[in-house]
């Protein structure tokens, strides 16, 4: 009796044994398998994540950039252009271009109107002018800004030949100039308020250019 309870427990303790060992290997099995498809989905990660970051790369990204509207200035047309012979000792000549690099590109708007005196205001030392013949009481005299009347007389001469501008304010001289024809001078002075101006009734937007060199002053208007 004593015997057979012996088998069997030790057939017990046998069956337990190799249930146990087989329980491990299956599991350990199973823990390799899980580990391979660890590796491989994590592979197949890094695979796919590379791609798409290859694919971002080669991917072109459409210029959107808002380039700015570049407006042209409008276009300038030649309306009217004069010219006077120029004469003098190098004081006159001074003024001259003095007073034409003043003027030079004045824009004239619809409705505005060109005042002489306005845009050179007074002749003077401190401003570069220098003595010069002037006209005073139909008497030759040295004073700044002589040969201003003969940039004044060439702009004039240019605004009479465009249609829309209204002469509003001219003056001959009280001696004969020998650079116009009589009648066709525009004197002008600051202190004494004699004035050379025109009005812009042309509808549109006018400038005046006016340059001189040792031979003439040349003047031109635009109208744009």
């Amino acid at each position: 009796m004593k015997k057979s309870i012996i088998i069997i427990i030790s057939i017990l303790i046998i069956v337990s044994i190799v249930g146990i060992t087989v329980y491990y290997t299956r599991d350990k099995s199973l823990g390799n398998n899980n580990s391979e498809n660890s590796t491989i989905n994590n592979f197949s990660n890094t695979s796919n994540t590379e791609n798409l970051l290859n694919e971002i790369t080669n991917t072109s990204i459409p210029n959107t950039t808002i380039e700015p509207k570049i407006t042209e200035p409008p276009k300038e047309t030649d309306v009217a252009t004069f010219s006077t012979n120029l004469k003098g000792d190098s004081a006159r000549l001074n003024n001259i271009s003095i007073t034409c690099n003043t003027i030079n590109g004045t824009t004239i708007a619809p409705g505005e109107t060109f005042s002489f005196n306005k845009i050179v205001g007074q002749p003077s030392a401190d401003k570069g002018y220098q003595e010069a013949d002037v006209f005073v009481n139909k008497k030759t005299e040295k004073g700044y800004g002589g040969g201003n009347c003969q940039v004044s007389t060439t702009i004039y001469n240019a605004a009479l030949q465009v249609e829309g501008i209204s002469i509003t304010e001219r003056h001959p001289h009280q001696k004969k100039v020998t650079y116009i024809e009589e009648g066709k001078d525009a004197a002008v002075s600051y202190s004494s308020g004699l004035d050379m101006k025109f009005q812009n009734n042309t509808g549109k937007t006018l400038k005046v250019y006016v340059s001189s060199d040792e031979d003439s002053i040349d003047a031109r208007i635009t109208e744009s």
